[in-house]
């Protein structure tokens, strides 16, 4: 009899078709020319909030929309705080995809690399979370890894920062705000459109005429459909895994990010091998203490039921 949950099976194949549809889109906004990435990004915004909706709806997990609505009829600050998140979380999703269309696919890639020991120093100094001897050892390698891009690197990777300190920002806003959820996404989503909106009218004035041609708008509408699908697969994912294996299986995103930015043409520079092995060594031992952590809850757990 075989002892697999037929649920975290699901989940792990959620986890990586999301990962796999994140690396195509990473590599979709190159096909989009002459559209820019602030067009792009557009153009992502608009279309991801009607498929997200009809996601929600579909997944029954639009009361999570509803139940933020009713905290803002009660809850007026909210009004000041979402716009933060929205803004937060915007500029993340300008950035993943104006960075292949101009070069930075390697540089964010790393940032996505980042990412995971950025949260962990979030979790242990916003929320005082506890942090293991390992992942310590495993910060302070990547630390040295980030000394080396600040002090040694041909130029300052500044993409790869924005997105491993900026996004532990976000996280920890929707944390406290208790936003947590998809609907807390579809939020800010809505609360972008119309930034997203106006830089499609204001920039596309100067496109050539017959710039959107039949393809192009296949193409964009591709976009849409992507980019919600990868979405939607990261939320069932995360609902059928336990956090820890959820965690590990992200790992797989950065890595076909970097496959997409090596596609690009983009290199590693020498000074910057220092970086990658640091982080790559920080990431192999971050993914040992969470296996070793799951195996125990396993263990526990099996105990419980003895």
């Amino acid at each position: 009899m075989s002892t697999h949950n037929p649920a975290s099976i699901a989940g792990v194949i959620f986890s990586i078709s999301s990962s796999v549809l994140f690396g195509v889109l990473y590599y979709y906004s190159t096909l989009l020319a002459p559209l820019n990435g602030i067009q792009i990004y557009g153009w992502r915004i608009l279309l991801t909030i009607p498929c997200l909706t009809l996601f929600l709806i579909a997944t029954r997990q639009a009361k999570d929309v509803t139940a933020i609505w009713k905290r803002l009829k009660h809850e007026p600050w909210l009004w000041l705080a979402l716009p933060v998140s929205s803004f937060l979380v915007g500029v993340q999703l300008w950035l993943f995809l104006w960075a292949p269309v101009n070069g930075y696919a390697l540089d964010v890639s790393l940032g996505y690399f980042l990412l995971p020991l950025t949260l962990v120093l979030t979790g242990r100094l916003v929320f005082k979370e506890r942090i293991t001897t390992l992942q310590k050892i495993v910060c302070a390698i990547a630390g040295v890894g980030v000394v080396n891009e600040l002090l040694f690197a041909p130029q300052v990777s500044w993409p790869a920062f924005m997105v491993a300190l900026g996004y532990p920002f976000y996280f920890a806003l929707r944390r406290i705000l208790k936003t947590s959820n998809l609907g807390g996404m579809w939020f800010d989503l809505l609360l972008s459109a119309p930034v997203a909106a106006w830089f499609i009218v204001e920039t596309s004035k100067a496109l050539p005429d017959g710039t959107f041609t039949a393809t192009l708008l296949w193409l964009i509408l591709g976009l849409g459909i992507l980019s919600a699908t990868s979405l939607g697969l990261m939320v069932l994912a995360n609902h059928r895994l336990p956090l820890g294996l959820f965690g590990l299986l992200a790992y797989v995103e950065p890595a076909l990010l970097v496959v997409v930015a090596l596609l690009l043409g983009e290199r590693i520079e020498n000074m910057q091998w220092i970086t990658y092995g640091c982080v790559w060594t920080a990431i192999l031992l971050l993914i040992v203490d969470g296996v070793r952590s799951m195996r125990g809850e396993a263990v526990t757990g099996s105990r419980r039921k003895l």
